[in-house]
């Protein structure tokens, strides 16, 4: 048992285990090239709809993006795209989204298997798509790694509701003060908070420490550090 009776770690995915950046701006100009089919002016009203710069390729710091769901992202680009439905939009993001090129925060198989030996329990919830969460996750080599992995429509909600980081409580029977939720967005670290978990915010995403500092018990520049915080807490 590590860091006040600390027994269990809850990951957000894009952002925590994969390096948002480098995972996420190669999606988000794929996508908008795809769907721009040539047409310029569409193109521009894509970009500005995800608040992604497209001279730099990268998606703006306050961009919905980040921390929303498909469904979110579809319905952010429906009034551009008005030949396309919701659905067919939010199908084409997840299909995408399953073959984004993955840039892992640190090397995921021995750190995993690190945490695992220490007797945490390990788990997943990202406001994506469980079926592409579990994609990235088996493409990573580690899906079976993890005793719980939900999405955005798992059917416990998503963040910043508590909901579905309670529901992972319970499914590995640990009380939610004996859970730490690692994430790098506000979304992450208010869902902890208010789920009566410990909070842990990583660099790896969009958010600065400044931003992330007020809801979280550490920032750490990757979650390569955490196994030293939860030593270093006392037990």
């Amino acid at each position: 048992m590590m860091g006040r009776g600390i027994e269990a770690v809850l990951f957000d995915k894009d952002g925590t285990l994969f390096d948002f950046a480098a995972t996420w701006n190669t999606f988000a100009a794929r996508l908008i090239d795809q769907l721009s089919e040539g047409d310029d002016l569409r193109r521009h009203g894509l970009a500005r709809a995800l608040k992604f710069d497209l001279e730099s390729g990268r998606f703006l710091p306050d961009s919905p993006v980040i921390a929303g769901t498909n469904r979110e992202v579809a319905l952010l680009i429906a009034p551009i795209l008005p030949r396309r439905t919701v659905d067919e939009l939010e199908a084409l993001i997840m299909a995408e989204a399953e073959v984004a090129p993955l840039s892992e925060a640190v090397a995921l198989v021995p750190y995993l298997a690190g945490l695992a030996a220490r007797g945490l329990t390990l788990g997943v919830m990202t406001n994506d798509s469980e079926s592409v969460a579990r994609a990235h996750l088996r493409a990573a080599g580690i899906e079976g790694m993890f005793d719980f992995v939900a999405g955005a429509d798992s059917g416990h909600g998503a963040k910043p509701s508590p909901l579905p980081l309670l529901a992972f409580a319970t499914a590995t029977g640990h009380a939610p003060e004996r859970v730490v939720m690692v994430g790098d967005s506000l979304h992450d670290l208010v869902a902890g908070r208010a789920a009566g978990m410990w909070t842990a915010g990583v660099l790896t995403g969009m958010a600065g420490a400044d931003a992330l500092a007020p809801m979280a018990d550490v920032i750490l520049p990757d979650i390569g550090h955490l196994p030293g915080w939860l030593a270093e807490v006392v037990t």
